[in-house]
């Protein structure tokens, strides 16, 4: 799907844009690349209307994250500040949120459960190492001291998440199978 390709190009150029502090982008900038954000999600929301079902809603959610990324990107690069980067990556996680959600909705069942799982886990992953970054990257005198509390909120987010993924995964099974499943996940994520 042509729009999926552009998600993920859009979502590699955050990964490599969160890591490297972005250059300040001036008002007009600003304003012009939220007024391209938008002419960018009609002709994409447009090429959705030729689908239908799923597939549709799909590619409107793709439609939806791309806008809500540029413009989550212009508001970082023009406002240049710890919070607005980790805003533009809480916006990435989102939209590849919704996108995963809505892709679930082509499952049934115990599979459709653990895709919506994963996908969560994912969000919370995501947005957990966005709240670090913001962070470390808050304060100087304190940084040390909060970037500890923040990963160690991180992991716990993380590892929850990934029990929730095993528990969900152990529901397909029963009897002793599915016990001995609860039982090693609870073993693996220290519950």
């Amino acid at each position: 799907m042509k729009i999926s390709k552009l998600l993920l190009a859009l979502i590699a150029g955050l990964g490599m844009a969160a890591g490297a502090g972005a250059e300040t982008m001036s008002k007009d900038a600003h304003d012009n690349a939220y007024k391209s954000a938008e002419a960018q999600y009609k002709t994409d929301k447009a090429a959705c209307d030729s689908m239908s079902g799923n597939a549709k809603d799909v590619c409107v959610e793709e439609a939806k994250g791309k806008e809500k990324i540029a413009k989550a990107e212009a508001d970082a690069s023009y406002k240049n500040t710890p919070k607005a980067r980790e805003a533009a990556r809480t916006a990435h996680a989102d939209a590849t949120y919704a996108v995963a959600k809505e892709k679930c909705d082509d499952l049934s069942g115990n599979q459709k459960d653990v895709c919506v799982k994963e996908a969560k886990a994912a969000h919370v992953k995501a947005t957990a190492d966005a709240k670090v970054d913001r962070v470390a990257a808050d304060t100087h005198s304190t940084a040390a001291e909060k970037t500890a509390a923040a990963r160690r909120d991180a992991a716990e987010d993380k590892r929850d998440a990934d029990y929730k993924v095993a528990i969900e995964k152990c529901d397909s099974l029963s009897g002793a199978a599915k016990d001995t499943c609860v039982s090693n996940a609870k073993a693996r994520f220290g519950k």
